[in-house]
C-alpha cells in the first residue's frame, strides 16, 4: 500500500477529530506496519503553549484570550514537526493545517517536498447552523454563542478559501463528505470516495 496523505478541513463542531480517528484506526488495522502521523495543529500549539520560554508564554496567552497567532506559529509547528520526525514512509492525517489563504501554497510546498503522491483533500462538510446547534449541546464555557459565531465567520472568510487553494489544484484529489449524518455513515462515505 502506497502511504496515504489525508488534509481534512470543516468547521468546528463538524467531527474532524473523530473521523481522524476512525481513519487512523482503520488503516491500522489495513497496513499495521506502516506508521500513521497524526497532525492536529491546535493541539500541538497547546503543548507548545504549555512550554517554557517566551514564545511560548506568549503563545499561550494569545490562544488563552481567544486572539488570532500570527501565522508564523502554526506554520512553525507543523514544520518544524516534519523536519524533526517525518522519515517519507508513513501515512499522513493532517488536521487544521493551512486555516488561511497565504498558508496553503507553504503546505503544498511541503507535500511536493516530501513528494506524496496523491494527496487527499477530504472537506466534512456541514452548515453553520447545524455547527452551531453541535457546539452548543456539547456545553463547553468558550462555546457560547457569540464565539461560536465567531468562529463560524472567521471560517468562511479565511479557512473556505485556504480549502479552495487545494481543490482548485489538480495535484489534489478533492473530496466533499455530507457531515451532517452519522458519525459511521461519515467515515464509510470518506473511505468510499477515496477508494480504500
Amino acid at each position: 500500500m502506497t502511504p496515504y496523505t489525508f488534509l481534512l478541513y470543516g468547521r468546528s463542531g463538524s467531527g474532524k477529530g473523530t473521523q481522524a480517528q476512525l481513519l487512523i484506526d482503520y488503516l491500522k488495522k489495513k497496513d499495521s506496519k506502516r506508521q500513521i502521523e497524526y497532525i492536529e495543529t491546535g493541539e500541538k500549539l497547546r503543548e507548545f503553549a504549555r512550554e517554557v520560554g517566551h514564545t511560548a508564554h506568549m503563545t499561550g496567552r494569545i490562544m488563552s484570550e481567544g486572539g488570532l497567532l500570527p501565522a508564523f506559529i502554526p506554520i512553525w509547528i507543523w514544520t518544524n514537526y516534519f523536519v524533526r520526525y517525518f522519515d517519507g514512509d508513513e501515512h499522513l492525517i493532517l488536521d487544521g493545517l493551512a486555516r488561511r489563504p497565504y498558508e496553503s501554497p507553504i503546505l503544498d510546498d511541503a507535500i511536493r517536498f516530501y513528494e506524496r503522491k496523491n494527496p487527499y483533500v477530504v472537506h466534512i462538510n456541514v452548515s453553520g447552523q447545524w455547527a452551531t446547534d453541535k457546539l452548543l449541546s456539547r456545553g463547553r464555557p468558550d462555546d457560547n454563542k457569540i464565539d461560536i459565531t465567531s468562529r463560524m465567520e472567521w471560517y468562511d472568510s479565511n479557512v473556505v478559501p485556504a480549502m479552495d487553494y487545494f481543490k482548485k489544484n489538480s495535484y489534489y484529489q478533492f473530496v466533499e463528505v455530507n457531515g451532517e449524518q452519522d458519525v459511521q455513515d461519515v467515515h464509510q462515505e470518506i473511505l468510499k470516495k477515496v477508494g480504500i
